[in-house]
């Protein structure tokens, strides 16, 4: 299940380099990576109502004939590049090069660093709510909700911004700092309604900076090696969100802290703010298209 569940990420950002050049490009992955965060949202909304009708199964059944409806769509609706654009590909793709590439190694560390903050949020946010803080099932999937909608609304206005300024590494700085701050007054909060009035702020930094890392480590590996870096370095991301909810659920158990258990996840941004401020911006005059 996760090997198919991270498989499209790789080759929707790929698709995006061929479809979009670098003045469009923010944009248009900051509606791709919509996707995520709309994940989260419909999730949050709808399964403890449906599972409460269906029974747990039942929504298994049904996120996985929808799952099997979008990807019949894709194999119909989508091509590979625009019609007349030649194949950039090489027979072998050089992997050892962008191993050694300075700003996909520091972007693939900055990922790292980040998933752990949006992943151990992600799956750990509605137990700490509901048994740190006694919030219903529903009342926590709430707050999750809004937080989702902020990230629905900020992953395109970011892309855009990034199009715009052409500074992604100074906005993804900005973004990471808002998380870490946010996820430490999170974990200062008590109430309902103090939950439900951080969310959108936290939402921001949860997710928003994901379509700025895609399009970095697209241009730092150029066209041609777009997928294989996509690959590795979220790969790599993904690392961050395994091991995180192991930790969590660790400091939690052993300090039965709230608190103690978002200073954990926001341990992660931070070192993502660091890594970042070592990345070697490229400038548009001289950016790979």
């Amino acid at each position: 299940m996760g090997l198919v569940a991270g498989a499209d990420y790789a080759s929707c950002v790929k698709l995006i380099v061929n479809w979009f050049d670098r003045g469009t490009r923010g944009r248009a992955m900051g509606i791709l990576l919509i996707a995520s965060s709309l994940g989260v949202t419909v999730t949050n909304a709808i399964v403890p109502t449906l599972a409460g009708s269906l029974g747990w199964q039942g929504v298994y059944h049904v996120l996985g004939v929808i799952t099997l409806v979008v990807g019949i769509l894709a194999f119909v609706l989508l091509r590979d590049r625009p019609p007349g654009q030649q194949a950039v590909a090489t027979a072998t793709p050089p992997i050892g090069p962008l191993l050694r590439d300075r700003n996909v190694i520091l972007l693939g560390l900055t990922g790292f660093a980040a998933f752990w903050g949006t992943w151990g949020f992600t799956f750990w946010a509605n137990a700490l709510m509901v048994r740190g803080h006694g919030l219903s099932a529903v009342e926590a999937g709430f707050v999750m909700t809004l937080v989702g909608i902020a990230a629905i609304l900020g992953k395109p206005i970011i892309g855009f911004l990034s199009d715009w300024w052409g500074r992604p590494k100074w906005l993804t700085i900005g973004i990471l700092m808002l998380f870490t701050v946010m996820l430490l007054v999170f974990g200062t909060l008590t109430e309902k309604t103090a939950f439900q009035l951080a969310a959108p702020l936290l939402g921001i930094g949860v997710f928003v900076y994901s379509p700025l890392l895609a399009v970095m480590v697209a241009e730092a590996a150029g066209a041609a090696l777009a997928g294989s870096a996509t690959g590795l370095t979220a790969g790599f991301w993904q690392l961050g969100s395994v091991i995180v909810p192991l930790v969590v659920g660790f400091v939690f158990q052993a300090t039965g802290s709230f608190m103690a258990a978002m200073a954990a996840l926001a341990a992660g941004p931070a070192l993502g703010v660091i890594c970042m401020f070592l990345v070697k911006e490229q400038r548009p005059s001289t950016a790979a298209a």
